[in-house]
């Protein structure tokens, strides 16, 4: 007694409602990642002028004498008096305002303070102090 088999078929409606429903959810995530990265935009130059090569930078140098403290900017000789305002022309056109302090070890503390105080009032932003260990490379 032999049993045919019938040929048997796969029901594929379960499988249809199933990749629906995944269609769906996809459909729905969808516009939430796609957002993407927040990213700044390369902007323009403004104008030829800002474009100008930045020069060397400003050493401002306090030396401790016997007639009292000589002031010096990039070398040069300058006195107190003149000191804000010779900043302040330096400065004028920069966009980076920073200079730098080198000064005597025998020097007062309240000494460097005011010229500290004068590069704030020329409008410098950035002061950098340079020391003896800084100078050498170490």
């Amino acid at each position: 007694m032999a049993i045919s088999a019938g040929k048997g078929s796969i029901n594929v409606t379960p499988l249809i409602d199933v990749l629906l429903v995944l269609l769906i959810i996809f459909m729905v995530i969808q516009p939430l990642v796609s957002r993407g990265l927040d990213t700044l935009v390369p902007q323009p130059p403004k104008m030829p002028e800002q474009q100008q090569i930045e020069p060397e930078a400003v050493v401002v140098e306090l030396h401790a004498g016997a007639g009292g403290v000589t002031y010096s900017i990039n070398t040069q000789p300058i006195a107190h008096d003149a000191l804000q305002g010779k900043l302040a022309g330096i400065f004028i056109r920069r966009n980076d305002k920073t200079i730098f302090l080198r000064g005597d070890a025998a020097l007062s503390y309240s000494t460097v303070i005011d010229v500290i105080d004068i590069a704030h009032a020329a409008g410098i932003d950035n002061i950098g102090i340079i020391t003896p260990r800084v100078e050498q490379g170490g």
